[in-house]
């Protein structure tokens, strides 16, 4: 069955890379990570003095012949990566063309191809939460919170077909509610590991609380930030009647072409001053219009970056 998200080609480019974490795994779930914890691996880690009832096939019998004492071997037991991926899947990212959304969802599918590839668990958090209204009867609800439900705890390459098409079944729409979601993936984690923020970040309620409460709770953060082209590039000049698409507010302005060089300056500050929210706070940022390709990001930034190797 074909894949609607990435091509085969990407699929077997991506599955050569491994995510890289600053931070060693944490997780009690064997898979390919060091960790500090000891344990019975390939990995020599150190020594220690042989206590009585210590395994003897551990012992260092070549040093023992040099210094007479007993020492024990110790290794580094491997570790999978909690990978938890937070998917702006408001209204605001159905905007554009390519639609912010679907760009940030092939993101994601990337990233956790990655993180499957090599064993690590994967976590994909949409948010906000779905909600009922007079368009969406009961059903498809309860169909969106079991789509949901299966892409939050994922583990293993042979579950890329089901992670595939449960990420292309997600339906966007509503408030982002960022901070809030953010706080709470960081609360609801059991172990910190690796969060990546896929979003547009124009959330009036902004994203400092958010991004605070992951760097707070231990996670090594890579953000992405997505914009439309016609968002960093209006094509469209006149008297406008500007709609809020995620609280309905409605403004009328004129737009002259005059203006277009203040409104580019006003959004490149914005950018700016995410990008420096970020490195203040030693997080990985990127920022991609979602007609780059999708290579562009994923082979060149992401890589040159070391977020994977």
């Amino acid at each position: 069955m074909p894949n609607p998200l990435l091509s085969p080609e990407l699929l077997r480019r991506l599955e050569q890379f491994q995510l890289l974490a600053a931070r060693r795994a944490k997780s009690s779930a064997k898979g390919e990570r060091r960790s500090r914890a000891r344990g019975q691996s390939v990995e020599f880690a150190d020594y220690r003095n042989y206590v009585h009832g210590d395994d003897f096939r551990y012992l260092d019998w070549n040093l023992y012949g040099r210094l007479e004492r007993l020492f024990l071997k110790l290794y580094e037991e491997e570790r999978e990566l909690p990978v938890r991926i937070f998917l702006d899947a408001s209204e605001s990212m159905t905007f554009g063309e390519p639609r912010k959304f679907d760009f940030a969802r092939q993101v994601a599918a990337a990233i956790g191809y990655v993180a499957l590839c090599g064993f690590d668990r994967v976590s994909v958090i949409p948010f906000p939460a779905p909600a009922g209204n007079g368009q969406a009867d009961q059903g498809s609800l309860t169909a969106e919170m079991a789509v949901r439900g299966a892409l939050r705890s994922i583990r293993g390459k042979k579950s890329t077909i089901q992670f595939f098409q449960n990420l292309s079944a997600i339906t966007p729409g509503g408030a982002a509610e960022l901070n809030q979601a953010l706080r709470r993936g960081a609360l609801e984690a059991r172990q910190a590991g690796l969060a990546v923020v896929l979003s547009d970040f124009l959330d009036p309620a902004g994203y400092e609380a958010g991004l605070n409460a992951l760097i707070g709770r231990g996670f090594q953060v890579d953000l992405v930030q997505i914009l439309a082209p016609d968002e960093l590039s209006p094509s469209t000049f006149g008297d406008l009647r500007l709609v809020d698409s995620e609280t309905g507010g409605m403004q009328e302005v004129t737009f002259g072409r005059y203006r277009l060089k203040a409104y580019q300056q006003t959004v490149q500050n914005f950018i700016q001053k995410l990008r420096e929210h970020c490195q203040a706070r030693g997080i990985n940022f990127f920022t991609v219009s979602s007609n780059t390709p999708l290579e562009e990001l994923l082979l060149k930034q992401l890589r040159s970056a070391e977020v994977w190797k």
